[in-house]
Parts: C-alpha cells; structure tokens; sequence
C-alpha cells in the first residue's frame, strides 16, 4: 500500500489472530493504525504479534470498532461477548457464513443494533497468523450486511475498514450473501476437493501429465477440512440446491458418454460444454470490467531474468499485460507465460514479440 493514510483511528480491537485477523492486522499496521490483537491460543496471539500484526491489550482499552475474525460455530458467541464488554464498540465480523450467526445472534434477546456483519471474498490456501499478509484483501470484494436497524455511522466505520485494507465494500443482506457465495465459493470447494480425491489413488506416470487445466480446477482443494465443514454445515441448504442441479447436469454428461452413437447424444454433450463457456464468460474480468481478452503463449527460459525481460519488452511494445498465467513445460527446461491483451493488441503483441526472439507457442 502506498498511501499510509487512514480513514480509521485506533485503537482497533481484532479477535481471532489466525490468517484473517492477522492480515487485518497486518494491513491497518501498515496504515498506522493501532491494533489491539485477542486470541484464545496465546500462542497464536504471540506469534501474530511477533509478525506485526498488533500488540496484546489492556483491560481499559475502548476501541470504536472490533473485528471478530473467529470460526463461524462460534461467530456469534464471541460477536456477544465483545458487544457486552465494549458497550460503545461496533462489533464486525470476517465470518464467510452470514445467516446462521445472525439467527443466533436475534435468538439471544439482546441488543445487537452495534453488529454489522461482513465477509471479505479473500484468503489462502494456507490458514494460521504466519501466512497473514498486508495485502490479502487488496483489490477484493468485502460484503457489508447491512440492517434496518444499525445505524449508518456503524455501517459508514466497518467500511472505511474496508476500504482502508484495499477492498471494495458491497451492500447486501444475509440471505442474498449466503446464496451468492454458496455459488461462487462454496460449491467450487466441494467440485475442486472431489476432483483432487480422484488424483490420489492415481499412478505417479499419470501425474507427470499434469498441465494447468488440472492445477486450475484443484487448487482450492489444499484447504483445511476442519474449516470448510463448519462453512458447509452453516450454509447447506443453499450448497445443496446448486449440487443436485450440477448433479443434474452430470447425469446428462454420463448418459450422452455411455452412448454417444445414440441419436442426440452428441448434441447434449455439447450442448452442456457450451452452458460452460456462457458461464464463464459472465465472469468479470480485470477491475470487475465486462471485456474479454486475447491469450499469447510465450515460452520463457528457466533462468534468472527471463520473465522480467518479458515484462520489460511487453512495456517497450507498448503493450499492457491484462493478466497473467505461468506453467512449466514437463521435462523441459521452459516455461509457458500465458500473457492477456487487449484483442486489437494481439497481432502486433505477436509480430513483435517474435522480432525480438521470443518463441511463440502454437
């Protein structure tokens, strides 16, 4: 971040000094913030302050906005339990389930005008405060639950948090969030684990073929289980709903597969990998944008300085790398930079690229 200036004043109290607290953490210290860091393990506390993410508190601190970055079974408890410590607090939270904590939080009777539920669509694959960084949630979306009843100073303070980490604050309620990222987030980490259990039992000659296409569809499947039942299990019926349509649409794929000689089985195998292409093309691309790109494929030289002298040269062009995607060629001492331009780029991208000695794949 380069603007050190923030919207917020310290102190600002986090509560859970794993990967999302310690990156708040991380990311309001680079702003100057004062942060004052609360874990029930000490020694993840100790650990996140040695990283830098905040200092340990004292009893008589009055911080305006807490953050309770905690796993969603127990979001709720501990969202109360900071509400009626802090009587002058607004009280968010990072938890990427909203209506389950906010059934149990109305089902407590107490006052929670104070609570403004929020979820930021970021992370890792890798959870704990040494993997926290400054600036995960840079450039990211960050949903703010906002309700009738909370005032909108209390909504105005959890997004300048937002904001001052990088992100981009959206308003939406509960319901509409659960069923948004049960979609986007949720289900993919299902599709994502179920495909990398299938790698498991498989030969290690098998594997040596792996390429990116497999990379890009198991990635998130690296993420911790313990984690992602408590997720699944608070956002359920809406998983379920998007897997019986998507099992519904393996059914198809199977029956088309079993007999592709019958009539219109070719048709529906189709007709299901073109519904892919209109899916993904709904996806916004760079800075949320509605703009698709052209791909040029430049193998790169596994050697120090090659890849920056891609990047240099694509700047001497005068062309603008979109977006970015490195894969290594098995067995060969090469890389593969799948580079993004504008499509009106493309030719002169490839044209000149190529008078200067870069090899073009394809």
């Amino acid at each position: 971040m380069n603007d050190t200036s923030s919207r917020l004043t310290g102190p600002v109290r986090v509560v859970g000094a794993g990967l999302l607290g310690a990156s708040v953490g991380l990311g309001l210290r680079a702003r100057g913030v004062d942060v004052v860091l609360d874990d029930a393990s000490p020694a993840n506390l100790n650990l996140a302050i040695d990283y830098g993410a905040g200092r340990a508190g004292d009893a008589d601190e009055s911080p305006a906005l807490i953050v309770v970055c905690v796993p969603p079974d127990v979001t709720a408890s501990v969202v109360l339990a900071e509400l009626a410590a802090h009587p002058d607090a607004v009280v968010t939270d990072v938890a990427s389930v909203k209506v389950a904590p906010m059934a149990e939080l109305e089902a407590s009777g107490r006052d929670i005008s104070r609570y403004v539920g929020s979820h930021p669509l970021a992370g890792r694959e890798r959870g704990g405060p040494s993997s926290g960084r400054a600036d995960l949630f840079m450039g990211r979306p960050w949903v703010v639950c906002t309700r009738p009843e909370v005032s909108r100073a209390s909504v105005s303070l959890v997004e300048a948090l937002v904001l001052d980490l990088g992100a981009t604050p959206i308003e939406m309620n509960t319901v509409a969030h659960d069923a948004a990222v049960a979609l986007v987030s949720h289900t993919p980490q299902i599709v994502s684990s179920l495909m990398a259990k299938r790698l498991s039992g498989s030969s290690d000659a098998a594997l040596a073929l792996a390429g990116q296409g497999v990379r890009d569809v198991t990635r998130i499947a690296g993420s911790e289980p313990e984690l992602w039942v408590q997720i699944l299990g608070a956002n359920a019926p809406a998983v379920v709903e998007i897997l019986r349509a998507y099992r519904d649409d393996l059914d198809r794929v199977l029956a088309a597969l079993g007999d592709l000689d019958a009539p219109g089985a070719r048709r529906s195998l189709a007709e299901e990998l073109a519904g892919g292409n209109a899916g993904v093309s709904r996806l916004p691309g760079k800075h949320g944008q509605d703009r698709r790109f052209a791909s040029v494929v430049v193998m790169v030289d596994d050697k120090p300085g090659e890849l920056g002298r891609l990047f240099t040269e694509m700047g001497e062009i005068g062309v603008n790398l979109e977006d970015l995607r490195l894969e290594h060629s098995p067995g060969a001492q090469i890389g593969l930079a799948e580079i993004a331009v504008l499509p009106e780029a493309l030719q002169r991208t490839i044209d000149d690229l190529t008078a200067r000695g870069w090899r073009i794949a394809g």
